[in-house]
């Protein structure tokens, strides 16, 4: 039994999240469409509306649970007039593309009956200017009652500024006007926030995604959320979204469990992917730590400096993704190469903490970043679909499923020569080596260990093992 307030929930560090944008996943006929939709299987729009919803995701629950997945995790889902819902409107309404209260109950029961978590997105640090307190203020400028939800340089305000290069004159999230960030210093804002996600938890959630939750800064705010959240469910999930170094947030355990391990991803990337990185996927967005060409000594250090980072209850409560609707989709990342997605795939799978597929990625989904890489499901068209990778992701999430050491402590590095890099993992009994030979020739190694196939093409004989080129393998220790 866990500790309310500052060890990992149990279920964590087995699973394995499916993260669905609401708006791509799936349609269904369950929610009455609008005349003004994209085609489903049209180029995806930054502002343009496809149509998926709460009932879709019902009715694809069996995709899901196929892949092996256990937990899905939702970009934002209320009232907002924006695809991403990242623009919330209304923190206490579905939003009605989506859906509304009834559907997002019979689809959180549905997830439950069959064993899967549900996380939501919580966007705590800017709201949209259709926002009804934002909303007050410019029909009541100074008079406005809510006038100190939000930092406000002067009047008159204009949400609707003629250009990008104008700065709007109240305090905005990067400076885009239709994200005005609230005033967390207001107990106001802070009760109505914590009213917000109170209310979702009671529903039956089982956890929040924070949205940028390193810009919230003021003193026992999330202090204060956790422990809201944790007297509701002691065994909520709750993860930031911190690209870079999140020690300071998450080691204390009194904020957050984990966060968004993209530190390990990018490395991961570059040592999987090599020469094969599409570097402009990587260079034309927010900061990624790929260093491309990268081999396993350097790798390795990167794990350890990572690992360092953390303690064991933070590296269990991290999500371990592999790409997002931030990032371009996995294929495109790596110029095609399926092999780097299955390299990746395997470090990913077999490193301590949750891990995360985005959705589409393992049929082969292919898109360069935002808007590109939030593109439709084809579910037509399944024939077309990259079958080889999706039997690759079911196989590798089977197997950390199976065994236990893929998806816990301890881990250490047997060996990182040249592009081949070995990982134990596990102890006592339930062992097994995880090896990577990201090289473009076969690799063959001695790691002293009588080793039983598990998983990939790899060759055995005796303790010498001979792994082919750009191939991982899996290898239970007898």
């Amino acid at each position: 039994m866990i500790t309310a307030f500052t060890d990992t929930p149990s279920w964590v560090p087995d699973a394995v999240f499916y993260q669905i944008f609401p708006d791509r996943f799936a349609r269904s006929d369950r929610v009455t469409k609008s005349r003004n939709l994209e085609e489903w299987d049209a180029t995806p729009t930054h502002h343009g509306f496809k149509g998926g919803d709460l009932g879709g995701v019902i009715e694809h629950l069996d995709h899901i649970i196929d892949l092996g997945a256990n937990a899905i995790l939702f970009n934002p889902i209320f009232q907002s007039a924006s695809n991403h819902r990242y623009h919330a409107h209304d923190y206490y309404k579905i939003d009605p593309l989506l859906g509304d209260e009834a559907l997002f109950d019979e689809m959180l029961a549905a997830c439950h009956e069959r064993g899967i978590r549900v996380v939501l997105d919580g966007v705590l640090n800017h709201c949209s200017r259709g926002f009804f307190q934002f909303n007050d203020i410019l029909e009541n400028g100074p008079q406005s009652p809510y006038i100190d939800w939000f930092d406000i340089k002067e009047f008159p305000i204009y949400p609707y500024h003629p250009s990008q290069a104008e700065d709007p004159n109240y305090e905005s999230w990067i400076g885009l006007p239709a994200l005005p960030e609230f005033n967390i210093r207001n107990p106001d804002v802070r009760e109505y926030i914590f009213g917000v996600v109170e209310y979702w938890t009671r529903k039956g959630i089982d956890g929040w995604r924070l949205d940028v939750a390193h810009e919230i800064t003021e003193p026992g705010f999330w202090q204060e959320f956790r422990r809201r959240v944790r007297e509701i469910n002691p065994e909520a999930y709750i993860v930031s979204e911190i690209w870079q170094d999140s020690s300071a947030w998450i080691n204390d355990r009194e904020q957050f469990d984990g966060t968004m391990n993209y530190l390990f991803t990018g490395n991961a990337l570059s040592f999987a992917a090599g020469r094969h990185l599409d570097e402009t996927t990587v260079l034309d967005q927010v900061p990624w730590p790929n260093t491309p060409p990268m081999d396993a000594m350097a790798f390795s250090a990167a794990v350890d400096r990572i690992r360092a980072l953390y303690t064991d209850q933070a590296t269990l409560g991290n999500l371990n993704c592999f790409a997002s609707h931030d990032t371009a989709r996995t294929l495109t990342i790596v110029g095609k190469d399926e092999a780097a997605v299955r390299l990746t795939l395997l470090l990913v799978l077999s490193f301590p903490g949750a891990a995360h597929i985005y959705y589409g990625d393992e049929i082969g989904l292919e898109g360069h970043n935002d808007p590109l890489s939030r593109n439709a499901i084809p579910w037509d068209d399944a024939a077309d679909w990259n079958h080889g990778l999706l039997e690759s992701y079911r196989e590798l999430i089977a197997l950390r499923v199976a065994k236990p050491a893929m998806r816990s402590l301890p881990y250490r590095t047997l060996l990182a020569e040249g592009l081949v890099y070995a990982v134990e993992r596990g102890e006592g009994d339930d062992r097994v080596v995880v090896i990577v030979n990201a090289g473009d020739d076969e690799a063959a190694l001695d790691l002293g260990l009588a080793a039983e196939p598990l998983w990939g093409s790899a060759t055995v004989s005796g303790t010498s093992i001979t792994i082919p080129r750009r191939s991982g393998a899996v290898f239970g220790i007898e």
